[in-house]
C-alpha cells in the first residue's frame, strides 16, 4: 500500500490541525493504521493507531485527550485530529500501515510508511 500524508503546517500553541493520510493499492480496510512522529534528534515515537474498522484505538499517553485518530475506509483515508497543540508536539508526522490484525505501537510492526508531514507549533 502507498501512503501520502498531508495537513501539516505552522500553528500556535493551543491550536488545532488535522492530518490526513490517503492510501492506495491494496484494500485499505485490511490494514491497521498508525501515526508516528519524529522530532529533530529524537527517535520515531508512536502517537496513535486504529483497527481495521475503527473499533479499537490506542494513543500515546502524551496525546491522550488531545488527539483523535479516525478512518474512513470508503475514502481510503486515516485522520489525526490534533487539538490543544503544544510546542513539544512539533515533529514530522508519519502515517503507517500494518498488515497484522493487532493494534500495535511498535514502529517495527508496520509494513508501509508515508513520506511525513511537518507540524510546527509556536509558543
Amino acid at each position: 500500500v502507498q501512503l501520502q500524508a498531508s495537513g501539516g503546517g505552522l500553528v500556535q500553541a493551543g491550536g488545532s490541525l488535522r492530518l490526513s493520510c490517503a492510501a492506495s493499492g491494496r484494500t485499505f480496510s485490511s490494514y491497521v493504521m498508525g501515526w508516528f512522529r519524529q522530532a529533530p534528534g529524537k527517535e520515531r515515537e508512536f502517537v496513535a493507531a486504529i483497527s481495521y474498522y475503527g473499533g479499537r484505538t490506542k494513543y500515546a499517553d502524551s496525546v491522550k485527550g488531545r488527539f483523535t485518530i479516525s478512518r474512513d475506509n470508503a475514502k481510503n483515508t486515516v485522520y489525526l485530529q490534533m487539538n490543544s497543540l503544544k510546542p513539544e508536539d512539533a515533529a514530522v508526522y508519519y502515517c503507517a500501515a500494518d498488515e497484522g490484525a493487532i493494534v500495535t505501537t511498535a514502529p517495527s510492526t508496520y509494513d508501509s510508511w508515508g513520506q511525513g508531514t511537518l507540524v510546527t507549533v509556536s509558543s
